[in-house]
């Protein structure tokens, strides 16, 4: 098994438990409140879940890692801000301010070539 999906499959377990022991709902329907409360420690594990999970439809499929590590404290800042809002959109806006921000930035590569 290679580093990648051993990630994967320790991160899908982990979120399984956080999952488990904070609430009933699935994660897709987790308030920011239900994420907060994972201990800190899973809770970029519970971002890599989501993700893929989110991506694909499946829990456990390859996730961009370096991607996810810059996700992973916007989307804990966002859920301070607002407790109520929905857990999956505050990832999913993340994920769209991530990608805005690198097509910007291939924009102003390509302009300077």
């Amino acid at each position: 098994m290679t580093f990648r999906y051993a990630l994967l499959l320790g991160a899908a377990v982990a979120a399984q438990t956080a999952y488990a022991e904070t609430s009933a709902k699935p994660v897709a329907k987790w308030s920011c409140e239900e994420f907060l409360a994972v201990e800190g420690d899973f809770q970029p594990k519970v971002v890599y879940w989501a993700t893929a999970k989110s991506k694909s439809g499946k829990p456990g499929s390859i996730v961009d890692i370096e991607g996810t590590e810059k996700v992973v404290p916007v989307v804990i800042d966002d859920c301070k801000k607002a407790p109520s809002e929905s857990f999956m959109t505050k990832l999913k806006n993340a994920w769209k301010s991530l990608e805005a921000d690198a097509k910007a930035d291939l924009k102003k590569v390509k302009e300077k070539l």
